[in-house]
């Protein structure tokens, strides 16, 4: 069975840094898409950024560009999403989610359409002075 679970959420600052965490297991990152998504209150899903370990492939939406990073861990079956410059329109739940990588790329159509496969429940991170 493939479980997935986030960490790393709270409260920061504008300008300040978090950083989460997905532990995932019942997936191998050689075979399946990781992602970050997010949604704000009273917003639509959207998604944050994702990686296909096995081809060495990152994607981000515009707005995290430059600003959040997203990795692995191999030995940890871990994906974490490292955010700096922190705003408050960063405020939302955080979620992680794994996608077959013979159901879609990394940056492709369903990083929009949010097809992925398997979803965490989510963790909350808020941003405000």
């Amino acid at each position: 069975d493939v479980e997935i679970v986030e960490s790393g959420g709270g409260s920061v600052q504008p300008g300040g840094s978090l950083r989460l965490s997905c532990a995932a297991s019942g997936v191998t990152f050689d075979d399946y898409v990781m992602g970050w998504f997010r949604q704000a209150p009273g917003k639509a899903r959207e998604g944050v950024s994702c990686i296909s370990a096995g081809e060495g492939i990152t994607f981000y939406g515009d707005s995290m560009k430059g600003r959040f990073t997203i990795s692995v861990d191999n030995a940890k079956n871990t994906v974490y999403l490292q955010m700096d410059g922190m705003k408050p329109e960063d405020t939302a739940v955080y979620y992680c989610a794994a996608l077959a990588r013979e159901n879609g790329p990394c940056g492709g159509q369903v990083f929009y359409t949010l097809e992925y496969d398997y979803w965490g429940q989510g963790t909350v991170v808020t941003v405000s002075s």
